[in-house]
């Protein structure tokens, strides 16, 4: 089907996941990253043993294990496991990603930014299984938010516009596109799936004029081809 050909979901995916991965690395330099579950783990331990030295001993014995884990308890609050499931996306493991992100039990309260790249994770991978409905709703959402820079900006903004293209919404595809044209995109493989979307549709557009113009009916007949022979007498 040409319209799913747009933009091949290798690409877009690649795109996307190489976008975050880019998007990431400051943050990654900045921040110690922990395993989630041994974050949990942490968090459990400091909590309760703090209180139970707070009980037993006194609130100061208590204050250094209360702090860490209520430092680490708001840092799953509001960053949750975004790194972690952009790595497993990056793995090409879209079922560990959605099992990550399920991790998050209220995503409305992450940080502005990783609520965005929330959505666009459980977008894209609503779209690597086939719920495309579910994967529009996720990017809008992300669309709405937020983002960072251009270069996210742009990866969510192709992604409708290859879904809308798949639902033959070519309108829609196109104002996305044009949205994509206006930002200053600088990640080099959304570049390369920008330029394939663009080819994309302008082949459409040139295969929509040929067929308005006739299709190439009355069109001379080529060198080579074959031709009735006369009726002998």
């Amino acid at each position: 089907m040409f319209a799913r050909s747009l933009v091949g979901e290798k690409g877009w995916h690649f795109a996307v996941v190489s976008t975050l991965e880019y998007s990431l690395k400051p943050k990654q330099k900045r921040m110690f990253s922990i395993n989630i579950y041994l974050k949990f783990a942490l968090i459990g331990v400091c909590l309760v043993g703090g209180i139970l030295l707070a009980v037993f001993q006194g609130f100061w014995y208590a204050f250094p294990f209360l702090l860490i884990g209520i430092i680490l308890l708001l840092s799953y609050i509001f960053l949750g496991t975004i790194q972690s499931a952009a790595k497993f996306i990056q793995a090409q493991d879209f079922a560990g990603a959605e099992k990550r992100l399920n991790l998050i039990l209220f995503p409305d309260w992450l940080y502005v930014t990783n609520r965005a790249y929330y959505y666009i994770l459980k977008g894209t991978i609503a779209e690597f299984q086939g719920r495309t409905e579910e994967a529009e709703a996720f990017l809008h959402k992300a669309q709405s938010l937020e983002l960072p820079t251009d270069n996210e900006k742009a990866a969510v903004a192709l992604q409708l516009a290859n879904i809308a293209a798949k639902k033959n919404k070519w309108n829609l595809a196109k104002i996305q596109f044009r949205n994509i044209k206006n930002l200053k995109v600088t990640e080099s493989a959304l570049k390369e799936q920008i330029r394939e979307f663009e080819k994309a549709l302008t082949n459409r557009g040139q295969l929509k004029n040929f067929s308005r113009q006739g299709g190439g009916k009355g069109m001379p007949m080529r060198p080579g081809g074959k031709r009735r022979r006369p009726k002998m007498r």
